[in-house]
């Protein structure tokens, strides 16, 4: 299936110069959703995947069907302040400042194999933070995967050493 079909691109959003890749039109087409996902679910099972996780909130989108699938669970990685437990931290660099995600202490196993999904690579720098909070708590990241890559940010130079699977890429 041609997923490309089912991204509609928004000029000079959320600013002026972004060509932004919106992904509404995939998820309200059940097919095409449908099959998106389980291109992700044969990558997880391939990659020996026991948990998966997503950052908020697009990773969410795709983590939760995978995990539902596969029949295994799914750990938000959330903003600081989102979550009702105790929680790790990662401060991570953006473009103009610093950000911060916040994942549970308690969820992930020492050595659990974990697939991280979210809807864009882009900078890398979420999926970086993402990883080192899934690294603190012990956890093994066994793959990383993406909707939509966009190859000209260069975002794979902070994830050397993790396998990666993007259904597009632009």
């Amino acid at each position: 299936m041609d997923l490309n079909k089912f991204i509609a691109d928004v000029p000079d959003f959320p600013k002026p110069g972004i060509l932004f890749k919106d992904i509404t039109p995939l998820m309200a087409n059940g097919e095409a959703y449908q099959f998106a996902t389980n291109e992700f679910v044969a990558y997880a099972k391939l990659q020996g995947a026991t948990l998966i996780v997503g950052p908020e909130a697009r990773g969410f989108i795709f983590g939760c069907p995978i995990a539902t699938q596969m029949g295994i669970g799914f750990v938000p990685v959330r903003k600081p302040g989102k979550l009702p437990r105790a929680t790790v931290d990662q401060e991570y660099d953006l473009e103009y400042g610093t950000n911060v995600l916040s994942m549970h202490n308690d969820a992930i196993s020492n050595g659990e194999k974990v697939l991280i999904v979210d809807d864009l690579l882009a900078t890398g720098g979420t999926m970086k933070a993402t990883i080192d909070l899934v690294e603190q708590l012990g956890g093994k990241v066994v793959g990383l995967a993406f909707l939509i890559e966009l190859s000209f940010l260069n975002g794979r130079d902070k994830l050397q050493g993790y396998p990666i699977k993007s259904l597009l890429k632009y």
